[in-house]
């Protein structure tokens, strides 16, 4: 059954560093920060969080519904989205606004600087959760425009869809009582160890009472480290894989939300979809861009499936 996605499209600038950005930065200076870096290389990628998800679920043989918003620069994105067999009737174009798009840079340790333009994704919020699809299994509310992820939270549940929350880089927009109505809302969270962090310190709480709730899941990814995932108080480390080779790390925390999303779709345990999560993360790090890792069903030993 197809799976609701409701995030951010955009343009990825991305940039590579050949240094440390911790050798440019004085900390003693932070007040007068002023800092350029050289980037000899230099790609434009399709990106953003919805059409990164999207495109990993749909290679494992996943059903996504793409639910986000184009600028007027947006045409191109449709297309390539429509070719991939990816379902658009509910992406939003936005005429009078771009496209969003994120400038990235990132140094030889794969920490990233990046800035970013919403654009046409401050319109998300015009769009509505379709009620009338009974055909929906479940939903992720990934980054997307403020009230786009308000709105888009309570018209899923109302829907009675289940959904994972996942606020990634846009959880400083939200206070600690707007986390709490999210995480009530939710039937999955799944955060960075960055944003583990914070998300328990907005909402004054840990990783363990927070598990030690109706959720079903938390999942925490740690990187090369792989994933902590907890349940009702407890916790399991689940081994990450090691990468072919280590190229860009733009997108590995999306392309393991697809995979996340494809074993939830198929009713798998939390535990054998981050495993899968895992191979996927590796896979996507040793290409470029977040859009252009192949998957093979079968090598992942999802033929039966």
């Amino acid at each position: 059954m197809p799976a609701l996605i409701c995030g951010s499209l955009a343009f990825d600038t991305i940039a590579t560093f050949p240094g440390r950005f911790a050798q440019q930065i004085l900390p003693e200076q932070i007040h007068i920060l002023n800092v350029s870096f050289l980037v000899p290389t230099l790609r434009r990628e399709f990106g953003g969080c919805a059409g990164n998800i999207a495109y990993t679920l749909k290679a494992l043989g996943g059903e996504p519904v793409v639910m986000a918003a184009l600028g007027s620069d947006g045409a191109g994105y449709l297309q390539r989205m429509q070719e991939l067999g990816l379902d658009t009737r509910h992406v939003l174009t936005v005429s009078e606004s771009y496209t969003a798009q994120a400038h990235i840079i990132t140094d030889q340790d794969n920490n990233q600087i990046t800035a970013f333009h919403p654009g046409a994704m401050q319109h998300a919020d015009r769009i509505e959760v379709p009620a009338g699809r009974g055909d929906l299994a479940l939903a992720i509310v990934a980054p997307d425009g403020r009230e786009a992820m308000i709105r888009h939270a309570g018209q899923l549940v109302a829907a009675g869809v289940p959904f994972i929350f996942d606020p990634g880089q846009g959880l400083p927009m939200f206070d600690g009582a707007e986390l709490r109505r999210f995480v009530d809302q939710a039937t999955w969270v799944t955060v960075n160890d960055y944003e583990a962090r914070m998300l328990c310190d907005r909402m004054g709480c840990d990783l363990a009472t927070l598990s030690r709730s109706h959720l079903r899941g938390v999942v925490v990814t740690l990187g090369h480290e792989g994933c902590d995932v907890w349940i009702q108080g407890e916790v399991t480390r689940v081994a990450g894989v090691a990468a072919a080779a280590v190229l860009d790390p733009t997108g590995c925390g999306d392309a393991f939300r697809g995979a996340l999303l494809y074993g939830l779709e198929r009713g798998w345990d939390l535990l054998r979809c981050v495993r899968l999560g895992n191979q996927v993360g590796a896979i996507k790090i040793a290409c470029h861009g977040p859009q252009n890792h192949r998957l093979d069903p079968v090598a992942l030993g999802l033929a039966a499936d």
